[in-house]
């Protein structure tokens, strides 16, 4: 059958095509070949610029022009070619040659030159994936928690009922259980975006062996560290074999996976709320939540986030346990790895966007949370005891617990008649009565 979102094996590349093609710009075989394309002129036009060779308007024109209106054409050229090679990068090498063409066949040689294909591999990918976190994953993981904070400040003042071993405990209040998830979304960010963008650029072992038996006289680390972090805006690492170290690509995917955990939490809690009646969620006409019961509406959002954020963790955890993992110099099992960079990344730009939809949806069913906690005047029952404590009343503790461990019918009254009950002051039976399960939240820090 021919390739199509129905045909297409992989769900990224089907049924959610439409959410996520955009990512096609840096994770397809068309991308890969398209930063191929960039950093070869970019390091030849870099040569020029450094006098290794002569570099006249015209070849510099013709160069630009392919590496900024690089199309589908043009990796199909060099696709075609490398059927006639069996090597990905030479094709690209063919490919830039043909392009400056006849005219300028006495400096052609200086594409590629010195290089072996990891260089041009693992400085494109790094690339690649610095533009995609730049672009797209970091902007959709800021705009989220900004759609948090915001339904944090709207539910800063709802009191309601926590839940401990999934038992009532102290309560708290809405919007502040929604800044623990800001706050550790927050530190995560802080920790990735530590983590530089490297690469290797080095020759054939790590040595610029070609380039310094070629110039001796010429300082090639120093060029080396020049072009990869002045020109292409990345971090050369100093030592290396054929390839990339991939220590801080894995430290990427690491911390990209604590962050999806972050949010597989998020979202189990937020699925309990919804359960729980916390939340209604806004209906769409025509929609189903189920094919035979039509009360349903079910939270599938943060469900589908789940999975996917589940998918992506998966295998971004295979990825920075095999990458920094080489036999000597080089062996080749990277290659087809890192092709599936976009797989896991895609699956989590889905999930974020699940749960960014699925927020959208809920509607406060504000008087159940009063509800449970009207239900569960025990839990004031820790407050109660720790002001007999300040007042040095005898064994508060343990009084407390006979009147509520493991017994049902705690109310409002049943509180108040122990209260009464208490040898203590008159003023400090007012004050253990103002305690309610409504305002015994605590305090927070302000956001």
């Amino acid at each position: 059958m021919e390739l199509n979102a129905l045909t297409a094996i992989s769900p990224i590349d089907g049924r959610y095509r439409h959410q996520v093609q955009h990512l096609d710009d840096y994770f397809s075989e068309y991308a890969l070949i398209r930063y191929r394309v960039l950093v070869e002129v970019e390091y030849f036009l870099f040569l020029g610029k450094k006098r290794l060779f002569p570099v006249d308007a015209s070849a510099k024109r013709k160069l630009q022009t392919a590496m900024e209106q690089f199309g589908l054409e043009d990796a199909q050229w060099i696709k075609t070619k490398e059927k006639e090679t069996n090597h990905d990068v030479k094709a690209v090498e063919y490919y830039l040659k043909d392009k400056l063409g006849e005219a300028h066949a006495s400096i052609a040689e200086w594409i590629h030159f010195g290089l072996t294909s990891q260089d041009v591999n693992n400085t494109a990918i790094p690339l690649l994936w610095k533009h995609a976190m730049e672009f797209e994953y970091l902007p959709g993981l800021l705009n989220l928690k900004r759609q948090l904070e915001v339904l944090a400040r709207d539910w800063q003042d709802i009191p309601m009922l926590a839940r401990t071993h999934g038992q009532p405990a102290s309560p708290t209040r809405l919007g502040k259980e929604l800044l623990v998830f800001i706050e550790r979304i927050e530190n995560q960010i802080e920790l990735l975006i530590q983590v530089p963008f490297t690469a290797k650029f080095g020759g054939a072992t790590g040595n610029f062996n070609a380039h310094h038996v070629a110039f001796p006289t010429k300082d090639w680390v120093k060029l080396g560290n020049e072009f990869v972090e002045g020109t292409l805006g990345l971090q050369r690492q100093q030592y290396t074999t054929q390839i990339e170290h991939y220590d801080n690509l894995a430290a990427h995917f690491d911390a990209i996976r604590r962050i999806n955990t972050i949010l597989i939490d998020l979202c189990r809690d937020i699925w309990s709320y919804v359960s729980m009646d916390y939340f209604k969620q806004k209906t769409k006409k025509g929609e189903v939540g189920s094919s035979a019961m039509p009360h349903k509406v079910n939270p599938i959002d943060f469900e589908n986030a789940e999975g996917n954020l589940g998918i992506a963790n998966a295998i971004f955890g295979f990825f920075s346990e095999k990458l920094p993992i080489s036999r000597l110099q080089r062996d080749l099992t990277d290659s087809t790895v890192l092709r599936n960079t976009g797989v896991p990344f895609a699956h989590t730009i889905l999930a974020m966007k699940s749960i960014g939809k699925g927020l959208d949806k809920l509607v406060l069913n504000k008087p159940k949370l009063e509800q449970d906690l009207d239900n569960n005047w025990a839990v004031v029952a820790e407050a109660i005891q720790t002001i007999l404590r300040r007042e040095n009343y005898p064994k508060p503790y343990e009084a407390l617990k006979e009147l509520t461990r493991g017994k049902g019918g705690i109310d409002k009254q049943a509180i108040h008649e122990f209260i009464d009950g208490l040898k203590i002051s008159a003023s400090i039976k007012r004050e253990l009565k103002r305690i309610t399960p409504f305002n015994y939240t605590g305090v927070a820090s302000k956001y």
